[in-house]
C-alpha cells in the first residue's frame, strides 16, 4: 500500500490551489506545478523571491491511473528529457519526477547541446554537493492528487 507524501513548493504566496502553468521560460520537465521532497530546496526556491518567502505543505497520495515518468538519477535519458524540455518540447505525462538541473548544469547542458563539451566532460561536471530533487504535476488531473495542507512564511 502507497502512503501519502509530503511535499513542498517554494513561493512568495500561499498557494491553496495551484494549477498547471503554461507560460514563461521553460522548465527542467516542461509546463506544471513544481514541488519537492526536500524542505530546504523549497525553502532555497521561496528565498529567490521577491517581497515575501513563502513554503507550501501538500500531501500527494500516489494515483497509478496518471502517467508517471519517474528518474532516480541523473542519466542520459535524464538529460535529454532535460533537454527537449528546456527546448520547449512537449511531453505527454501527468507527473514527472526526479534531480533538478539548477543554472549551473544548465550552463552545462547548453554546452553539451552546443557540442563545447563532451557527454562524459558533462558528467564529471554536474556532481552534486547536496540532493536534489523536483516532482511537477503537468495536468490538472495529476493536481487532484495533491491536497494543500498548510503554509509558513521565512
Amino acid at each position: 500500500m502507497v502512503s501519502k507524501l509530503t511535499l513542498f513548493h517554494g513561493s512568495n504566496v500561499i498557494v491553496k490551489n495551484p494549477k498547471v502553468l503554461t507560460n514563461g521560460f521553460y522548465k527542467d520537465f516542461g509546463y506544471g506545478f513544481y514541488c519537492t521532497n526536500l524542505e530546504k530546496q523549497a525553502q532555497r526556491w521561496a528565498l529567490t523571491k521577491r517581497n515575501k518567502h513563502v513554503v507550501n505543505i501538500y500531501e500527494y497520495m500516489p494515483d497509478d491511473n496518471l502517467k508517471m515518468l519517474k528518474f532516480e538519477k541523473m542519466t542520459d535519458e535524464w538529460l535529454q528529457f532535460v533537454v527537449d524540455c528546456r527546448r520547449g518540447l512537449e511531453h505527454s505525462y501527468d507527473i514527472v519526477e526526479g534531480p533538478m538541473a539548477d543554472d549551473t548544469i544548465w550552463d552545462y547542458i547548453e554546452e553539451y547541446v552546443e557540442g563545447s563539451i563532451s557527454k562524459e566532460a558533462f558528467w564529471m561536471l554536474v556532481k552534486f554537493k547536496y540532493p536534489t530533487h523536483q516532482i511537477v504535476f503537468c495536468t490538472e488531473r495529476a493536481l487532484a492528487a495533491l491536497r494543500f495542507v498548510r503554509s509558513y512564511a521565512l
